[in-house]
């Protein structure tokens, strides 16, 4: 029978409470972590957000009918306690902050009971995550995700004061707003009262931010709510948070600044890590020769090595055909693994072949100084001595090579050597490497639509010098664009906005939209910078992704109070579900049955 909280104010929080609170009266109210009855001696473990306290309850010290509703308590019921702090009799918990106290309870209340939960409420659950996502608010009463949550909200309330500080407003942009069919797709909202039309809910606040940039805004922040309707990897959401801004009167230096600033801020504050500054700066073409991505882990080393020079005159058709197709070949050096099983071998080969790449090519260095490899027989011995020695290859290392097109390359070898720094348990989680990516392609071909599109965005600014490039050579040009990269996340992104009428004629016209085209989709954006706009750059970080490191967890699920799972379903509420008729009737929406297939 559940008793009420009346006449009872709560004192202090479980994990609170101190050797400096002995002899005190206090009044704690949570959830039993745990109970143990040993005779006449009840131990009950109470749990709320800020740790655990131990009641005890024993004869000759606690009123018998305390004791006896002491020994009923199961796990999970919610309790409110009145007693008094005493230092503990037993022996001291050195794992729990409150382990040299204990609570000796003159009043006990069972506020709510429980059924036996589905799994235990404990750190590092075992529990698979569908059923703990089923039950998250059983979930989120464990300690480590109650830190994620925490943690979370204490970035956001550090950002909100740095960049207010830093005379930024927050404003917040519209939820409902025009669909825009540039990036990904968008989450479409129907309209009752304009049946038959749409909003789109917003990918980022990019269009708004840009406007109020034209509004005079100068400096605006927002912890803005974002959408996206794409196929989920495993570590994507279908809606996720950026900390999103944009600053007027500003080049790429202004904006890495005041963000640096606030790295640094952020990373003291809640880690007590501190950020050296200025952040090192990279170009996206040395990022992408030297570690094949333009997201490096700069935790460990095994930097790609362009070895297309030596090897163009081997007689190893895979290598010199890549070479003739305008690709290249590039290896890295796996120290010490010279004496990887062949299966082991065969497995990383299977894993690039998911990054386009058609095989690994290999030289295992012995330790004894002979050579095992899967090509040696189409190479001279001096061929060979010069590409070891190209690849700074010691006895024992193990040394891997991809012959292709160079994004082919580029895209394998760079996961490839994150996978091998995982296996080889290289990384860090408690080393934090930041890095700017700077100087990114204006424009990528799609082989699907046979086309150039934006890398980042259809208003990102090309580098001055190279803006005679647009028309010529398209895929030459570099944007003012620029990424925060750590530990091989990107957390954060943005660009110099163009602002002037001529270059946003010639980058749409690059990206095969006629000047109709362009109006139909952004003509409020292109009317607004007829009345005098100002020159303005932008970023955004997910906030989820930045938590996530910094929580030092494996998924932003582990960040997010209630996620959605890959095919981005809630497994708790079974959201997305189907529409009443009259709801579908009220928006003049009809819904096409499934066409079942009959296997023949």
């Amino acid at each position: 029978m559940a008793e009420s909280m009346q006449g009872l104010k709560r004192t202090h929080r479980c994990g609170e409470l101190s050797v400096a609170n002995v002899g005190e009266t206090v009044t704690i109210m949570g959830w039993v972590q745990k109970n143990r009855n040993k005779g006449g001696l009840v131990f009950t473990d109470v749990r709320d957000r800020s740790g655990i306290i131990q009641v005890v309850c024993e004869e000759g010290t606690t009123d018998a009918a305390i004791i006896e509703k002491a020994a009923s308590l199961r796990a999970e019921y919610v309790v409110a306690v009145v007693g008094k702090v005493e230092r503990r009799s037993g022996a001291v918990n050195d794992k729990i902050a409150t382990g040299e106290i204990e609570v000796i309870p003159s009043e006990l209340r069972v506020l709510s009971e429980s059924q036996t939960p589905p799994f235990p409420i404990e750190e590092n659950s075992k529990t698979k995550e569908d059923i703990r996502l089923k039950y998250r608010y059983l979930d989120l009463r464990r300690p480590d995700l109650q830190r994620n949550l925490r943690m979370k909200s204490q970035v956001m309330t550090l950002t909100r004061q740095f960049f207010s500080d830093e005379g930024f407003l927050e404003v917040e942009t519209p939820m409902l707003g025009k669909t825009t069919p540039e990036g990904a797709r968008d989450y479409l909202v129907p309209s009752r009262i304009h049946p038959g039309s749409f909003y789109g809910l917003p990918q980022s606040p990019q269009l708004y931010k840009q406007l109020l940039m034209c509004s005079g805004v100068d400096r605006y922040i927002q912890i803005a709510r974002c959408f996206r309707d794409e196929d989920l990897r495993a570590d994507r959401q279908p809606e996720f948070t950026q900390i999103d801004m944009e600053l007027s009167f500003v080049d790429v230096d202004d904006v890495i600044e005041v963000n640096e600033k606030y790295l640094k801020k952020l990373f003291k504050e809640v880690l007590d890590v501190d950020v050296q500054l200025p952040i090192q700066r990279m170009t996206w073409q040395e990022a992408m020769n030297r570690y094949g991505s333009d997201k490096p882990d700069l935790r460990f080393g095994m930097e790609l090595k362009d070895v297309s020079d030596v090897v163009k005159d081997c007689g190893f058709a895979v290598f010199t055909g890549a070479l003739e197709n305008g690709g290249s070949v590039r290896g890295i050096n796996a120290k010490g693994q010279g004496s990887m099983p062949r299966k082991k071998i065969d497995k990383l080969t299977a894993f690039v072949k998911d990054y386009g790449a058609k095989g690994l090519a290999y030289v295992a260095l012995q330790e004894d100084g002979t050579v095992k490899s899967s090509f040696a027989k189409f190479m001279t011995d001096e061929q060979m001595d010069a590409l070891v020695k190209a690849m700074d290859g010691e006895p024992g290392d193990l040394l891997l090579f991809a012959a292709d097109k160079n994004k082919v390359v580029w895209d394998s070898l760079g996961a490839l050597r994150v996978e091998l720094a995982k296996q080889l348990e290289l990384l860090d989680k408690n080393e934090y490497r930041f890095v700017w990516i700077t100087e990114f392609p204006l424009l990528e071909w799609s082989e699907e639509q046979n086309r150039f599109v934006a890398m980042h965005h259809p208003f990102t600014m090309p580098m001055e010098e190279d803006i005679q490039y647009i028309e010529s050579d398209p895929g030459r040009v570099r944007a003012k664009a620029y990424d925060i990269v750590l530990n091989g996340n990107e957390i954060g992104g943005g660009s110099v906005r163009i602002f002037q009428d001529d270059i946003q004629e010639m980058m749409f016209k690059a990206l095969g939209f006629t000047k109709e085209q362009a109006y139909s989709q952004f003509g409020f954006l292109l009317d607004a910078f007829k009345y005098g706009v100002p020159p303005h750059a932008g970023l955004a970080y997910g906030l989820d992704r930045l938590v996530m490191l910094m929580a030092k967890q494996d998924s932003i699920r582990d960040v997010i109070a209630f996620p959605k799972i890959k095919d981005a379903s809630c497994l708790m509420t079974e959201a997305p579900t189907p529409a009443s008729e009259k709801q579908l009737e009220e928006l003049s929406l009809a819904v096409k049955a499934q066409e079942e297939t009959v296997e023949e």
